[in-house]
């Protein structure tokens, strides 16, 4: 079985039914439920999309959301060694520094995320949503 993080952006792809993405998004967490891959994101993740969620939805209505959501992924601690590793990283972007080191501390197998670009040089496979889609079916 295949652990993946899933990046901020495929959750908010999902839970906010964003177009265009929403399928490919909807059809990896449908593996999820299936038992044939495992979801894992960030803390940060889940942090950073309730604050997305609750400025175009009620504050109650984005956790109830995350509440339904969270059944479906393992979220996994950012502590201190993955701040350090983050910080003195050669990543431009902080939090994509967070995530890639949240994976890498976890054993994780691969990174899904649209934001391709910001993963250059990464150690551990990152594709989109529907690029592990077609590898995998």
């Amino acid at each position: 079985m295949k652990n993946l993080l899933i990046d901020t952006n495929i959750v908010l792809d999902l839970l906010a039914k964003r177009q265009t993405f929403y399928e490919s998004a909807a059809e990896l967490f449908s593996l999820a439920d299936k038992k044939k891959i495992k979801l894992f994101t960030s803390s940060i993740s889940i942090i950073n999309t309730n604050y997305i969620l609750a400025k175009t939805l009620s504050e109650k209505e984005a956790r109830e959301i995350l509440r339904k959501f969270r059944i479906l992924v393992k979220i996994l601690s950012c502590d201190e060694k993955i701040i350090d590793l983050g910080l003195n990283s050669h990543f431009k972007d902080y939090e994509d520094s967070v995530q890639y080191f949240t994976a890498t501390e976890n054993n994780i197998d691969c990174i899904i995320t649209r934001n391709l670009k910001d993963f250059k040089g990464s150690k551990i496979p990152v594709m989109t949503a529907g690029e592990f889609l077609k590898l995998y079916r």
